[in-house]
């Protein structure tokens, strides 16, 4: 399928209800969130323990059917500088392995501080205990994520003429 150039690009393969799928691509997990149909919220779904790269892409294959999923946000681990290094070649080779078995097509979202985020607020606001937080932390980092793109689609069509 198709890997976005540009954020925005990813709307010209949308219909109008698609949901999207946001992910968190960790070396030991995969977070996952999913939007609403109006794409305003994006909410926690699941975290997967990553196994070898056809199981991954099977599960997520059987999630995008499940939620009729239009659309997947992967983020994109740039370095604080907005440099790309390492893991994000290893992001992009993910998504290029993805998109030619799953009919969906991709866009990249910055994910810098995500998790960080996410764990001050589960420590701060929430109290929770290190090992409810290791639980709940990949798909809230998605969460944030996609909730990000959601915003900044939200941001886009308020400019456009």
């Amino acid at each position: 399928m198709t890997i976005a150039e540009a954020p925005l690009d990813l709307l010209h393969w949308l219909k109008p209800m698609d949901r999207l799928l946001g992910l968190d691509l960790g070396s030991k997990t995969i977070g996952l969130a999913l939007s609403d149909a109006s794409r305003t919220v994006a909410t926690p779904l699941d975290t997967i323990r990553r196994a070898k790269f056809r199981a991954d892409a099977a599960r997520l294959s059987s999630q995008i059917e499940e939620h009729q999923v239009g659309g997947l946000v992967l983020g994109l681990p740039l370095n604080m500088d907005g440099s790309e290094g390492p893991r994000c070649q290893s992001t992009r080779d993910f998504a290029r392995n993805l998109a030619s078995i799953i009919d969906c097509p991709i866009a990249f979202w910055d994910e810098r501080l995500s998790t960080a985020a996410v764990e001050r607020l589960l420590v701060a606001d929430a109290d929770l205990s290190r090992k409810r937080r290791s639980e709940v932390t990949d798909k809230m980092a998605a969460a944030f994520i996609l909730q990000g793109y959601l915003d900044y689609l939200k941001q886009a069509a308020n400019r456009a003429p």
